[in-house]
């Protein structure tokens, strides 16, 4: 009885790693999945100019450039915008200890007289 128990065990340890093993392949493909369709734009940008220089038909390179690199600071603004907005209130509370600490420094120097200031309030 004993062996058997031990045989299913071992029986279902491998399932479980072999389980394992699957869902991590699956992850690591969808990975790669997500990476291919992000290039799928350029992949086809620089086939179409490669197919108008054979063709020998007249480009602006320039123009494709120039929308290239408007659509790469589009997206750079959005990415900026979330992360600041993400970080808004760890900014916020920066600008307003500094504010505080400003105000602080002008409150205690005006409550000095003329003949005696500190070095903060000189």
């Amino acid at each position: 009885m004993s062996s058997d128990s031990y045989i299913s065990k071992t029986y279902m340890k491998n399932i479980l790693y072999a389980f394992g093993i699957v869902i991590l392949s699956l992850l690591m493909l969808s990975m790669v999945f997500k990476v291919v369709k992000a290039d799928e734009k350029t992949t086809a940008i620089i086939g179409h100019v490669i197919t108008q220089k054979i063709q020998g038909n007249n480009m602006d390179h320039a123009e494709v450039f120039g929308n290239e690199l408007n659509a790469l600071m589009h997206q750079l603004t959005i990415d900026l915008t979330t992360v600041l907005l993400q970080n808004m209130p760890n900014i916020l509370d920066t600008i307003s200890a500094q504010l505080r600490i400003e105000a602080d420094k002008k409150y205690k120097c005006s409550l000095q007289s003329d003949d005696y200031k500190n070095k903060e309030c000189l």
